[in-house]
Formats: C-alpha cells, structure tokens, sequence
C-alpha cells in the first residue's frame, strides 16, 4: 500500500529491475530523474514506457504527473535506451537474472486485430547472452554455438600447399555465401545466417538490435492535438518500402511420411471440399542448409470448420488449449497450418486442375493475412529483438495442383514486413483479384503510412509504385515442403487409412468420433500391441477430452508412454482402473447391439408401457423413447 501519497514503481531494463518511490504529485521530470540516478546512468539516453513492447511513451514533462498518467503503487515502468546499448556503471548481479527470468512467459490472444503478448527484454549480441533467460527454442540455442562456415576440401588443381595448408580456393566459406547458396539451389539463407551476417568481418561482436516494423502514430506527443486533428514527424511512422527478404526463419518443412497427408487429404477426397490444418510436430537443425531449421510435421489438426468446394470458414476452436496442452505432453508444438485448393479435372486418372503459378498467384491477399495472423500469434523468441520477439518459425503449407496436374505441397512464409503490416490492420485484400492486396487509407480513426513497392516498367527502369494495389509475392518467402526418402514415424505406421481412428470435427457419415467408433476402433486393433492401437494423435485426443469417462488427469504416463514408444509403460497403465472402467463401458455397448430386436418387440406387445429410465452409467433420467443416454450417449442397458 502507498503511504502519504508515495508510490512504489518497479523499472525493468536490459540491465534488471529496480524500484524507486515517488509522490503521486511528482511530475515525469522528476520520475526521469530518480531512474536515471537508481540505475547510474551516465547519461539521459533512455525513455519510459507503460507497455512491455515500448509502448505507451512516458514523455519527461515538467507538467504532467505521476497520478495523471495512470500510474499507480506496484505498477511496473519498462525502459529502452535509445542510443546503443546499456551504460549501466554497475556490474550485473544475480537479481537481474532472475527478474529477466521472471517475465520470459508469454501469452497470445486469438483476436483477427493482432496478439498480445509479454516479450522479454533484450540482450547485446555476445558470447555471454544467455539464450535460456528468453526461453528461446532449443534448436536456436544449438545453432547459436556453431560457427556455421562451411568447410571445403583441397583443390587438386587450384591449391598449390600441401595438405596442411589453406589458401582463397580452400578455405572456409561464411554461410551467407551467394555462390555456394546458387549452386545448392538455396533461394533464401537461415536466419541464423543473417544473425551472423549482421556481426560479421570489422563489425563482429557489435550491438544487434532487431526491430519490428511500426506503422502507427507514436503516442504521448504533446507538441499537438492527437490524431486525427495533428501530426509531426515525430509521433508519425515513416513511409514504408518493400524489400525482398533474403533470410527466411524456416529452410524447410517436412512430413515425416506420406500418410499423414494421406490421411488430411482423405477429407477432400471423400466430399470435393477444401480443408484446413494445423500441423503440429518439431523443430530441428537441418542438415542441407548451414546454419539452417527444419519444421518435422508428425500430425495434422483440423479445427472446427465449414467448408464448400470454394471457401473454408474457421469457427471459434473451444478445445484449442487442450490439444496445445496434450501436444505439449506428447513432445509436440503447432509449427504451421495447411489448407487445401484442389479441383478434380479427371477422376479416372485422379489428375487436378493447376491453378496456382507465376502467371497466376502463389497465395492470395487474403491467404496471406492469415498467415501474417498466425506467424504473430505464434512469433520467434529472440534474445537479439528489441521485443523479444522477431518473425516467426510458423510455416505456411498450400496443397494444390502442380503443372503436371498432380497433387502438389508448396510451402511459404511472409515476411516480416507483412507480419507488421497485418498486426497494425494496414493490409487488406482487394475484390476482385486474389493476386492483389490494398493498403488502407488512413481515416481519422487510423493513420496508415504509405506503403511502396519497386518493380521495372517496359522500359526496363526501376520505378516506385505505391501499394495501392500490392503484389503479394513482395510479402511472401519459399519454404520447401518434402517428405523424406525413408519414412519416419512418431506415431505408429497403418497399413492401411480404414485401420486409423477417425480425424476430429468431420461431420461425415463414417468419419464422426463417437463412442461407437472408439468401440469399433479398439475391436479391429486386438491384433495390435496396446502401445501401438494408443499411438494415434487423434485418438489420443479424443481420449483426451471426453466427457463420458474424463481421464484427462490420469493420461500422462498414457502420453509419456507414446512420447517413449516405452510398451510396458503402456501396458502398466492398460491395468489400471480408469482404462478397465472404459472397456467394461465398450462391453456393454457392445452386448447391447448385439441383442436382438425380437426382445424388445415382445417387450412392447406384452402392454409393459415403461415410463422414463435411468442409465446405469452416469444416472442421468432419460425419456422412455430415447434407446440411448442423453448426456453419455451409450446405450440403454
């Protein structure tokens, strides 16, 4: 609690937390100058912000408060220094550790609008910078130990030392090198790469600080009226122009075998209908590209949806943590989404139409916000980013006919200017055509910078169009999607796609999950071993949620066990009570649909009218007409 009208504020920065007291009365000068004196600035080279994303600008004013400006006792300030880098006069102490620790969770909203989320603050690029403070991915802080250079054997021709020795023909190369990257057809460098790039030659060891792009007003100004009645060059966000990305966060997708697309695929062959999923799997260093990531795809979500030959429209997903969180258990995360446009031209000769290409369109505008949505809502920690945050390892896969007319996977990723650009509410797509997006005009409620694009004009000169209409392959990065040679398999391998337990939220006759089907499933898996029948995403999750038998909270050694591929772990819980509970659940079902119906014929033709039944499995009193339980939907018994 504050006393005599003091308060306690808490300052974050790169350099720890500290606390400072000041009257509720006390103008921003003077908040300025407690910081400045808590955390023995050299200089004033710092600013304030209410919002952890340097948001919310609290402008060192001689006239306006503590109290006026919302800040009350306990409330955390954060600060950004914005010439260089730290010159805190004090060493680094334990404490600021672990306040860094501290805020390294984030958490995202689903909103079309954008995200929030609480980035952790960031670091000088150095031999020191702990990855671990940022919770950054395990993959990055792998590649972050490798120096990346490629290395070259010695050239019988062109090297006149001996084995020993190095020379320009044999030496080792950076692995940004634009030869080496032409001559292994790899049209992006990694990430990582461009990380080195930036602390490269003279330059290396210096302070990175990556940025995302800002396309609103900054707040606080009071040089005028806020916006729509001024405006300075201050408060206003530059103007835009669009550049080809040369890096790309992910080098490559891939699915560890063709069953898994089989099985998504399956949807579109049975109804004619287009179909969205998330892919859910890991990420890995991968071997081809130096210094590069690969997304390994082991199963494919598909969310509630209504789709038509046409379009998909996404309904809310009530059950989006839980299968977050059972992911999480299984050793999985959501690494991408992937939809479907396919057009059938032959049936007999199962080709398709190819509609997508360099003279038509990779994605369109409207494919393109929703990934930029994703990729914000799922963005890359970075220990380097001013946020936190910058880009996104999210991966964007389009299944569609090629120019041979065959099944075709291709895979992209927007870029960082896009991602900003759709988080702001700045890009829409056009009317019609798909190929084309808009940026918007700015309205009193918005002001939207222009955004410029630059493209050569018949004349061959490269001229600067303003992104009214916008060509999105400005927006978008390749990111190859493969398979492997030799099929890999985190869940266990079908024969066969009738053998797989149903895919969740189809509404279609024999792919619905039910009781029933979970009976059926479990009686055509007797020739399985347990752990084998149980390693299935979907039926997994079906268990996972169910609110028959809820066993949730006991399927984590289930999950560890699949996770493992540790058969007497699953065979240890196969023999507890919850999994016998739900057979003996199974063996009444099925007792019941193989009595027959002459029992109930004769039953009715006795005058035996029964009034309302109660179930024998979770009480619930039914009406006398219904043959099934209307909350657990197993049969009366």
């Amino acid at each position: 609690m504050s006393k005599g009208g003091k308060i306690v504020l808490r300052v974050q920065s790169p350099d720890g937390t500290k606390r400072v007291e000041i009257s509720e009365t006390s103008n921003l000068r003077e908040l300025y100058e407690l910081v400045h004196g808590s955390f023995s600035l050299s200089d004033y080279g710092f600013a304030l912000f209410k919002e952890r994303n340097c948001t919310k600008e609290l402008v060192s004013s001689r006239s306006q408060t503590v109290k006026e400006n919302g800040l009350k006792h306990g409330d955390m300030i954060y600060l950004k220094h914005i010439a260089g880098p730290s010159t805190s006069k004090e060493p680094e102490r334990s404490s600021s550790v672990a306040s860094m620790a501290s805020t390294s969770s984030s958490s995202f909203s689903g909103a079309a609008a954008g995200f929030s989320r609480e980035p952790t603050p960031s670091t000088s690029y150095g031999a020191n910078a702990s990855a671990v403070l940022n919770g950054e991915d395990s993959v990055d802080i792998e590649l972050y130990k490798q120096d990346g250079r490629i290395q070259r054997k010695r050239d019988e021709k062109l090297c006149r030392h001996n084995s020993n020795g190095c020379c320009v023909h044999c030496s080792p190369l950076e692995p940004w090198d634009e030869t080496y990257l032409k001559e292994q057809k790899i049209k992006h460098f990694s990430f990582h790469s461009h990380l080195k790039k930036l602390t490269s030659g003279v330059d290396r060891g210096k302070f990175v600080a990556l940025e995302d792009l800002n396309c609103k007003i900054k707040t606080g100004c009071r040089d005028h009226p806020p916006w729509p009645k001024g405006i300075c060059s201050k408060c206003q966000p530059s103007a835009i122009t669009l550049n080809r990305q040369a890096y790309r966060h992910i080098d490559n997708v891939m699915f560890e075998n063709t069953g898994i697309v089989e099985r998504f695929l399956n949807y579109w062959r049975t109804t004619g209908h287009q179909r969205i999923g998330m892919l859910f799997g890991t990420y890995e260093v991968h071997p081809d590209v130096p210094l590069g990531i690969r997304a390994r795809v082991a199963a494919i979500y598909e969310p509630p949806q209504e789709s038509t030959r046409d379009s998909i429209l996404l309904l809310e997903d009530e059950h989006e943590a839980e299968v977050d969180e059972m992911a999480r258990l299984l050793g999985l995360r959501r690494v991408g989404w992937i939809f479907t446009d396919l057009l059938a031209e032959n049936a007999a000769a199962g080709t398709v139409k190819h509609v997508r290409g360099i003279k038509t369109h990779f994605l369109t505008a409207q494919e393109c916000i929703l990934a930029g949505h994703l990729q914000n809502k799922y963005p890359n920690r970075c220990k380097y980013a001013n946020g936190g945050y910058f880009g996104s390892k999210f991966v964007t896969v389009c299944v569609t006919g090629d120019d041979k007319k065959q099944v075709h996977m291709e895979g992209y990723a927007v870029t960082a200017q896009c991602m900003a650009l759709v988080r702001d509410n700045c890009l829409i797509p056009t009317k019609d055509a798909p190929e084309l997006g808009y940026i918007r005009e700015s309205t009193d409620k918005q002001y939207v910078p222009d955004v410029y694009y630059k493209e050569k004009d018949v004349y061959g000169n490269e001229v600067q169009r303003l992104g009214r209409p916008l060509p999105v392959e400005y927006l978008l990065v390749d990111v190859p999607a493969s398979t492997p040679m030799v099929p890999l398999f985190t869940f266990h391998e079908r024969k066969d796609v009738s053998q797989y337990f149903p895919v969740e939220n189809r509404m279609i006759d024999g792919h619905i999950q039910d009781f029933s089907a979970l009976s059926d499933y479990l009686a055509r898996s007797r020739s399985m071993d347990f752990l084998e029948a149980m390693s299935d995403f979907h039926l997994l999750f079906y268990l996972y949620r169910m609110d028959m038998l809820p066993i949730k909270a006991q399927m984590g050694p289930l999950l560890e066990a699949v996770r493992t591929k540790d058969k007497a772990a699953a065979n240890e819980w196969k023999n507890q009570e919850v999994w016998r509970t739900l057979e003996q659940l199974i063996s009444a079902s099925s007792h019941h649909d193989d009595s027959s119906m002459s029992n109930d014929v004769e039953f009715v033709s006795a005058g035996e009218v029964e009034q309302n039944w109660t179930c024998n499995h979770c009480t619930f009193i039914n009406s006398r007409e219904l043959p099934t339980c209307e909350i657990c939907n197993l049969p009366r018994v």
